[in-house]
């Protein structure tokens, strides 16, 4: 799996069957005579033999093959294996244009511990029809594994249940071309809704490292997923919505989603953020009015806060993607004396899809909702302080299902 990328490095993942030293060699298509090699790495039971290697020979805005070695042998892997590097712009010339994909709840069936009845999980080929759209990057936003009752309790379960759903055929073309970013929601890091609680929360953090290849993890310390990237002139904020969550059943106290520390990193990161389209992720919907399932309304205290703190450090261009709810749908605030809120919520990937159309989300853009297997797919092009970003909702077979454009200066 290619992971995170900068100007001068790359992460690449990747996970063997047994104990083994590995290491990949990568070179640009530009000239393959100039190969360079990651250091090598020993995968072991111990790390679920998963290895992230640095790629940290390369240059600003190159596009690289690579090759995967284990033992000294070259891996036959007959999919395409490439990364690119971000590309050197500031100072120079106009941002590049880019595209990325956005998807959430990716359900993978394994019978025996599945639920009896129709199989949850669908349509697989969804992965191709993402890697078809030829993104730079793909977000995932939670749920990307569904932890079951034989899983969340052991150490073991949760890391044989990562390891059977990133076998999956269909993904691996998707995981070894395209970089990719994740953040969790409740399926990935507990039972359903599960919260701060959670007896094996530091089980599932270090399941979360081991299979994804993110930047960083935390902030200030802290043991949790929260981290940010830059693309081009966008910047993407990943959220925990599940580390410092207050149990919904707890009547007294103060109740939180984030936690003071994570949403007072957020504005501080949002307010020092010169991006002209801010990105939000975070499992959950933000701006959905339906105080129901796990929507930030809920918690009406810190939703408000939040959405003042926005509005009085006068914030430009946040947008939030969220992915949970396993339908798709634009919500928009309108604010008068500013520019309007949307929360792009993207779900389900492969996950059984419910049904919205009564639920009272009365900020829901007329003809957004979409209830069938889907993906979004985001371009951000034109001139610095024009930029322009368009949503596609793709289906499983390419069909487009919404589209939306905004200009940034609609953000302001």
């Amino acid at each position: 799996m290619t992971g995170y990328s900068e100007m001068r490095e790359a992460a690449i993942w990747l996970q063997t069957k047994a104990a083994a030293v590995v290491k990949a060699e990568y070179y640009p298509v530009s000239d393959p005579s100039a190969r360079h090699s990651t250091g090598e790495f020993s995968t072991t039971a111990g790390n679920a033999f998963t290895a992230h290697l640095i790629a940290d020979n390369a240059e600003p805005g190159q596009v690289y093959k690579y090759e995967i070695f284990i033992n000294g042998k070259k891996a036959d892997i007959p999919w395409e294996l490439k990364f690119q590097t971000q590309e050197l712009w500031q100072w120079r010339k106009d941002p590049p244009e880019f595209s990325f994909a956005v998807g959430s709840c990716a359900y993978i069936n394994e019978t025996v511990y599945d639920r009896p009845g129709k199989p949850y999980g669908s349509e697989y080929e969804i992965f191709g029809t993402i890697l078809s759209k030829k993104p730079d990057f793909m977000v995932w936003l939670g749920d990307n594994v569904y932890l079951r009752e034989v899983d969340w309790y052991s150490r073991t379960g949760i890391l044989k249940r990562y390891t059977h759903d990133r076998a999956t055929k269909e993904l691996q073309p998707l995981l070894g071309s395209v970089h990719h970013y994740a953040i969790w929601d409740d399926h990935d890091y507990g039972p359903n809704n599960s919260d701060r609680s959670f007896r094996n929360k530091h089980h599932t953090l270090e399941a979360f490292k081991l299979f994804w290849a993110n930047p960083s993890y935390g902030i200030n310390g802290s043991n949790s997923i929260t981290t940010m990237f830059q693309w081009g002139d966008a910047e993407f904020f990943l959220l925990d919505n599940r580390t410092f969550r207050t149990p919904e059943n707890r009547e007294f106290g103060d109740r939180t989603i984030l936690g003071k520390e994570q949403i007072e990193w957020l504005i501080d990161a949002l307010a020092s953020s010169w991006a002209p389209f801010k990105f939000v992720c975070m499992g959950g919907q933000f701006l959905n009015p339906a105080a129901r399932q796990e929507v930030y309304s809920t918690f009406p205290e810190e939703w408000q806060y939040i959405k003042d703190a926005i509005r009085k450090e006068n914030i430009p261009g946040v947008i939030f993607l969220s992915g949970d709810r396993h339908h798709s749908e634009v919500t928009k605030l309108d604010r008068p004396g500013t520019y309007p809120l949307y929360d792009f919520t993207l779900s389900s990937l492969t996950a059984g899809i419910s049904l919205a159309k009564d639920e009272p989300n009365f900020n829901r853009v007329p003809g957004s909702l979409v209830e069938e297997h889907n993906f979004g797919y985001f371009t951000i092009s034109g001139k610095r302080k024009e930029r322009v970003l368009k949503l596609s909702v793709i289906g499983v077979d390419g069909r487009e299902l919404y589209k939306l454009e905004l200009n940034e200066n609609e953000l302001k």
